[in-house]
């Protein structure tokens, strides 16, 4: 079981890496994607083949390790406790439409800003919860393909949450302005 980790390690950050690049192709065209019926029909296969190319991409290298230790895995096993947290309290007051973006593409679908709970202290916690689980991984197995891919999703989800706000004060106006100035994107208030 722990010979397969590694491999187990870099599938997870393929797609973890890939999953800003998903919504920025959402956020990019929301007007676009809400005037379509069934997005998602492309929408998830668009996203599947970024699976396939960022594999085939980084599948050299996915054996090249910066260190080998099994006591990496502590930190790894903090890091990964900390997402689930996180995802955990992110899922309480999201529902599964919008936990799967479906205000975003679907004309007059649920509009509602979420400010409480994990919320009030980070504007985005399951993108924190995806940065954990991607470094967790980095961490536990020492591989440079783990590492690179969590900087790409870094790279492409400081971009992704650029739209995404601004794709929201649209939606939501002065309300999500002022929680926008108020509550930070990523990294979350840990005082009161």
């Amino acid at each position: 079981m722990f010979q397969s980790l590694p491999t187990l390690g870099w599938l997870a950050c393929v797609i973890y890496s890939t999953i800003p690049s998903f919504w920025l192709m959402i956020h990019s065209r929301a007007e676009f994607w809400r005037r379509r019926r069934s997005s998602y029909r492309v929408l998830l296969p668009l996203w599947i083949a970024m699976w396939i190319i960022a594999g085939a991409a980084t599948a050299p290298w996915r054996h090249l390790v910066l260190y080998s230790s099994p006591w990496s895995w502590i930190p790894a096993l903090a890091l990964f406790l900390a997402g689930f947290w996180t995802y955990s309290r992110a899922f309480r007051q999201f529902s599964l439409h919008q936990l799967g973006g479906l205000p975003e593409i679907l004309p007059g679908g649920e509009q509602r800003l979420a400010t409480s709970g994990i919320r009030a202290r980070v504007r985005h916690p399951v993108y924190l919860a995806h940065l954990c689980e991607m470094l967790a991984w980095s961490v536990g197995t020492g591989l440079v393909v783990c590492y690179g891919l969590s900087a790409f999703a870094l790279l492409t989800g400081a971009v992704m949450i650029r739209m995404e706000d601004a794709e929201l004060a649209k939606r939501f106006g002065a309300a999500y302005e002022a929680y926008r100035e108020r509550v930070p994107a990523v990294w979350p208030h840990l005082g009161q």
